[in-house]
């Protein structure tokens, strides 16, 4: 193949046309690991709530390499030096940073793998193709872990306002319909400067800082935390560890290869060796939703109907509180469902729990987002600022929840 060939020129219904800047960038998106993502959904079951979120994580990492491209030419226009090896390293992170994320992406975290976040298989993964690349991507996993000496560089990769947030709010704004969430991300981007080795925003850049902030804050609210896509989720994560619970006590159930040996095996940090980090490579998921469609009709009580729940979208009923909810309350509508279905409590107890979610827009004990004066003067942009709503942003609210099975009609 001639090397012009791999200069692509993808269409994004975002930006627009993205360029694929060399060979090295070109043969990472081909690795079998990266075209993962494609069967990766970015949002997890929230298409149940916004039908048109059906995009993916491989949609996400190409608009954040796009970003950075861009936020790269920016800070070189105003002085900054960014090396060659630099701006590759800074392309293969942000790239990158997403691929260790596991079918429906968070709920893999809390039930079929323990305690392995989606960032420590990202690493491994990037390790893994800095061996099969001959060391190319060591400088991109120094940025991406954060080890990297220019502060900055790591910034734009993890932080308050990293290329990963200035796409996944305008992507999924555009692909749910909610329009509070349509950020100017290349406003933001034409807004960066450096000082000291730290990313920060110019002066006249302050209003964008603010709509982004409350576009993230509305976002959490009406979409990632949405009371229905919130009760999707936490069901999926039962069935998944309800059908770990029948696999390990002999049960033989439906599923794919790589689904059965996480379904068998306790899978923790401390055992994630080379032979798992490759059968998760196999999994998205097209393995769990298939295997959902088989399980929703098997003999368990409890996983046919957390399934028949997920794939008829026929949820279970949940409320929000501003107090945290009673364990009487929770005992109520255990002693009902335990009744009503001829049910243990344990099995019960898969369909009757409690929860909260919390939301922060801003967190102040972070990396700080600041903000360049024309005279010189750096602040935090909450002093900064002159909204009223911006210092509400930077105090965590959380809403209780819980759920049980709708009445009966």
């Amino acid at each position: 193949m001639l090397p012009g060939n791999k200069l692509k020129i993808l269409n994004d219904p975002i930006y627009g046309f993205i360029t694929i800047p060399n060979e090295l960038l070109f043969d990472i998106m081909e690795h079998k690991y990266f075209q993962r993502l494609r069967r990766i959904s970015q949002m997890g079951l929230s298409y149940l709530v916004y039908p048109g979120a059906h995009h993916t994580r491989f949609h996400h990492a190409l608009g954040c390499l796009h970003l950075m491209q861009k936020a790269v030419r920016v800070l070189r226009l105003k002085g900054v030096e960014i090396s060659s090896e630099e701006e590759e390293a800074l392309q293969i992170a942000i790239l990158l940073h997403d691929i260790g994320h596991g079918p429906f992406s968070h709920a893999m975290e809390h039930s079929i793998v323990e305690g392995v976040s989606h960032e420590t298989i990202s690493f491994l993964f990037m390790e893994e193709m800095n061996r099969k690349f001959n060391q190319r991507l060591t400088m991109a996993i120094e940025i991406f872990r954060g080890k990297y000496p220019r502060k900055f560089l790591c910034q734009l990769i993890s932080s308050q306002m990293d290329m990963d947030r200035l796409d996944y709010l305008k992507r999924d704004s555009f692909y749910t319909g909610v329009a509070e969430g349509n950020i100017n991300s290349e406003r933001l981007i034409s807004m960066l400067t450096v000082v000291d080795n730290e990313l920060m925003v110019e002066e006249k850049g302050i209003y964008s800082i603010e709509k982004f902030l409350l576009a993230r804050r509305l976002m959490y609210w009406q979409v990632y935390l949405h009371k229905t896509g919130v009760v999707a989720e936490q069901l999926l994560i039962r069935v998944l560890q309800r059908a770990k619970e029948l696999v390990q006590s002999g049960r033989t159930l439906f599923a794919s290869t790589a689904l059965t040996y996480f379904l068998k095996q306790q899978v923790t940090a401390e055992n994630f060796s080379e032979e798992i980090l490759q059968v998760f490579a196999r999994l998205d998921d097209y393995d769990i939703l298939s295997a959902m469609k088989e399980w929703a009709n098997d003999e368990d009580f409890v996983l046919s109907s957390l399934c028949q729940m997920i794939i008829n979208r026929d949820l279970l009923k949940i409320k929000l509180k501003k107090k945290p909810v009673s364990e009487e309350k929770v005992e109520r509508q255990l002693q009902k469902v335990m009744s009503r279905f001829e049910i243990s409590r344990e099995e019960a107890a898969y369909f009757v729990f409690s929860g909260d979610i919390s939301n922060l827009a801003y967190k102040r004990e972070d990396e700080k987002i600041h903000i360049l004066f024309k005279s010189g003067k750096i602040t935090d942009v909450i002093k900064a600022s002159d909204h009223f709503n911006l210092k509400a942003l930077s105090r965590p609210v959380t809403k209780f929840y819980i759920c049980y099975p709708k009445p009966k009609d």
